[in-house]
């Protein structure tokens, strides 16, 4: 017999291997035996998913934004040239507005339109190389015998900077005219300075007349014609 305080317990051996699933969980599959199990059940569908942060999806009924269409470079240039030509235009003072600003010693002065030849000549001239640009270079030129037409700027200040030259011109028997613009002359002969004076010779250094030779023969004839005589005190 056994005491009343002893107890006897019996071992119940341990339940079979289950080879069942539990219920899945969302996608996932739990295994709770190591029985094979298709391996296409634990497979989550694959979404595609971007990183870009400014991705934005887009309705069925949006339509994509049409490219702007770029403009060819020639025509950017050409709008930028003609916006320029514009400004320049407008900043530009006008023939009258340049001779309001001319020393007593410019004469004889061209007219507007001996204006416009007289650049145009000493831009070819330029271009040509038969040009001496500034008061150095046409002092030397005179003194290595040089001919030509002179052509002065009439708003140089002091005056004393040109005032010689005049009087050496006629000392050689160069004819000479006036402009109103120093900063329009040194444009024209192909330079960003203002120029005082510029002596164009007749000739290339092969010997060969300069082009716009009748813009030349026609600024010396207007250049002799000048008389000092009529020139109102």
């Amino acid at each position: 017999h056994l005491s009343p305080h002893t107890f006897t317990s019996t071992i119940h051996p341990p339940p079979p291997p289950s080879t069942h699933l539990h219920p899945p969980l969302g996608n996932q599959a739990i295994l709770t035996s190591p029985s094979t199990v298709n391996i296409s059940l634990l497979r989550t569908p694959q979404l595609s998913v971007t990183t870009d942060p400014y991705y934005n999806i887009m309705s069925d009924s949006e339509e994509p934004k049409a490219k702007k269409q770029k403009t060819p470079k020639k025509d950017r240039k050409s709008t930028d040239n003609k916006d320029k030509t514009s400004t320049d235009n407008a900043d530009t003072p006008t023939y009258e507005e340049r001779c309001r600003a001319i020393n007593i010693l410019a004469a004889p002065l061209a007219s507007k339109k001996s204006t416009k030849k007289a650049h145009k000549l000493v831009r070819k001239a330029s271009q040509s190389k038969s040009l001496r640009r500034g008061v150095k270079e046409m002092v030397k030129g005179l003194r290595k015998g040089d001919k030509g037409l002179a052509i002065l700027a009439g708003d140089v200040f002091p005056i004393d900077v040109i005032s010689h030259l005049p009087v050496l011109l006629e000392e050689h028997n160069i004819p000479y005219i006036f402009v109103p613009s120093k900063r329009d002359l040194g444009a024209a002969a192909c330079t960003k300075r203002p120029t005082s004076c510029v002596l164009v010779t007749g000739k290339k250094s092969d010997g060969k007349e300069i082009e716009g030779k009748d813009l030349f023969d026609a600024l010396v004839e207007e250049a002799k014609d000048y008389d000092p005589n009529s020139r109102k005190n």
